[in-house]
């Protein structure tokens, strides 16, 4: 298993924005192969952001380099420029491999 998570600080006042641009894009997520599940997390508000976590989850790090090699990645990540001035700075993607997984 490889998990991505990217953390979004979002200016309070566009939160709800953020949360219905991504409920309402085209993620392209279920047919990619190798790919497991997606969840948007929403955090603590601490003042000047809420917090916000994008967890997806791969079979295996090829499969999610793949993923961002592919049309249906730019297909997916079209029009993000319409979120300027909803961030406190850049989303900080982090990557994980798998040392443990209970179900």
């Amino acid at each position: 298993m490889y998990l991505t998570m990217n953390r979004f600080r979002v200016v309070p006042d566009r939160a709800a924005e953020f949360e219905e641009m991504w409920k309402s894009r085209d993620s392209q997520l279920k047919s990619v192969p190798g790919f497991r599940s997606f969840a948007l997390l929403r955090g603590p508000d601490r003042g000047d952001h809420v917090l916000y976590a994008s967890h997806t989850v791969w079979a295996d790090e090829e499969s999610f380099a793949a993923w961002t090699r592919s049309e249906a990645f730019r297909a997916a990540h079209r029009g993000a420029k319409s979120s300027d001035g909803m961030y406190l700075g850049p989303p900080e993607l982090e990557l994980f491999d798998a040392v443990q997984v209970l179900e």
